[in-house]
């Protein structure tokens, strides 16, 4: 063989060498980050499907954000509960009073329910008066109650409470007083949706659901990457694929935060073969009191993750937000918390969590 033979072939070795080396560079640069399994675990198991659910309703229908998830038990029995409240409010609340003759049995209240606790897409809801303490609070059994009171809410996400469901309210609400022999006294229709339509529009302009995006740099990142990090802040895994929640500190209230990926890549065969690009981290902020400072725990969730896993963070659109905007919006937060204060539905209250669901 030739000097000139034996010089191709060794550069045509040192070209497939290259080219074999560059791929496997390529792919490695291009493959999603894994977790680390020298680190902390991923919280799975013990910490899977915690979103507590407002105004869960069996009868609800498939799809609603209202419908039932299971709720931590394990790993949050030192959360405090929340007061147990009469739910039905005049202030969000069309409210009919039922009198009675004579005491009704809790058990008798519960049997005259309506199969379904909706009115249209609004929440119905009957409450009695308790024959030993005089207090207003939800139907039980081995209860006795002096009167009751039957509510629909007059506005929520959906809109704003209309005159067939009201008709509908005063339908069911009847159907009940005479099931227990009582007496229902209505308020006037007309005035009732007036009403429920300035609630509305008052809750239009002052709802806000905040979300920042998470964008990598470089290298893609793995479900088990983001789980990874997002765990040492706190984050447990939701009730849905994809989503992981920060949870309150008072078990049963709201997520404070949720950050969300591709639900496909979640559900993968190899969810480690699944590259993401991108997740969004979000704040509802009615839901959550002021007290505990969701934005500013959103924000530093997001500048967290962003400097840990390589990534920047960015509002819908891609744009990368400055500190100068991040500043901005809280300061319009706080005008926001004030207003819903001044209107008597303070973030994070059962009535505005009500209202803004």
């Amino acid at each position: 063989m030739s000097s000139l033979q034996l010089s191709l072939a060794a550069i045509g070795a040192l070209t497939v060498g290259a080219v074999v080396v560059y791929n496997y560079w390529t792919s490695r640069k291009n493959a999603p980050r894994q977790a680390d399994p020298h680190r902390e675990p991923v919280l799975e198991s013990a910490l899977h499907a915690i979103e507590p659910v407002l105004n869960a309703d069996p009868a609800a229908p498939a799809g609603r954000t209202d419908s039932i998830e299971p709720v931590l038990q394990d790993a949050f029995t030192h959360l405090s509960q929340p007061d147990r409240k009469p739910q039905l409010d005049a202030l969000i609340d069309v409210l009919a009073s039922i009198e009675v003759d004579q005491a009704v049995s809790g058990d008798a209240a519960l049997a005259a329910l309506p199969s379904t606790r909706r009115v249209g897409t609004k929440l119905f809801s009957v409450e009695g008066l308790v024959q030993e303490t005089g207090q207003w609070e939800a139907l039980a059994a081995g209860r006795r109650y002096n009167a009751f009171q039957a509510g629909v809410q007059l506005a929520n996400r959906v809109g704003a409470l209309n005159n067939i469901e009201f008709s509908e309210f005063v339908i069911k609400t009847q159907a009940f007083a005479d099931a227990i022999s009582g007496s229902a006294s209505f308020s006037d229709m007309l005035e009732e949706v007036a009403r429920a339509k300035e609630l509305d529009q008052f809750a239009s302009v002052h709802d806000a659901q905040l979300s920042f995006t998470l964008c990598a740099r470089t290298a893609a990142w793995s479900p088990g990457y983001i789980h990874q990090h997002a765990a040492r802040l706190g984050f447990v895994s939701g009730a849905i694929p994809g989503r992981l929640v920060l949870p309150a500190l008072v078990q049963g209230l709201p997520a404070v935060l949720s950050l969300t990926f591709d639900t496909h890549a979640a559900m993968a065969e190899d969810p480690d073969l699944s590259p993401i690009r991108f997740f969004a981290l979000s704040l509802d902020v009615p839901q959550t009191a002021r007290e505990e400072k969701p934005y500013f725990r959103l924000r530093e969730a997001a500048v967290s993750l962003a400097a840990q896993m390589d990534g920047v963070v960015t509002d819908g659109e891609g744009q990368v937000l400055s500190e100068a905007t991040l500043d901005q919006i809280g300061l319009d937060l706080q005008k926001l918390y004030d207003a819903l204060d001044a209107r008597e539905l303070s973030a994070g209250s059962p009535q505005a969590r009500r209202l803004f669901s």
